[in-house]
């Protein structure tokens, strides 16, 4: 029993140190977070945004106005926002994507209603 607990704590620790070894280093600039942990709908948002639309909500594309200072500073008008759909919610829910620029340059992602947000890569 002792044994295979031991063998399991070494094929776990084994894959916590290649994970950690196919990170990249903290503050490259390569470092972006990926898609990972995103929902489905949030990579179709951003495949949308990318494509200039066509969006299914009215406020899609509206200004943000970044009003809790969480983005990095810039002029009005530079942050877009686009609802990302919540299976099984009646209204449009509280996931969203920032996008920034025109066209759009960064992105950003929200599952709370702008209370963290969370830099996403480009789709390829």
């Amino acid at each position: 029993m002792l044994r295979h607990l031991v063998a399991r704590l070494a094929l776990l620790l084994a894959l916590v140190g290649s994970l950690a070894a196919c990170s990249p280093p903290a503050g490259s600039s390569s470092g972006l977070p990926s898609h990972a942990g995103l929902p489905a709908e949030a990579i179709e948002t951003l495949a949308l945004i990318q494509r200039g639309g066509p969006f299914p909500y009215r406020k899609d594309g509206t200004t943000f106005q970044n009003r809790e200072r969480l983005l990095p500073a810039k002029p009005r008008g530079y942050y877009r926002e686009y609802t990302v759909p919540t299976p099984g919610s009646r209204d449009r829910g509280a996931r969203r994507i920032v996008a920034g620029g025109n066209p759009p340059e960064v992105f950003y992602y929200t599952a709370d209603h702008y209370r963290s947000f969370r830099q996403i890569e480009p789709l390829p």
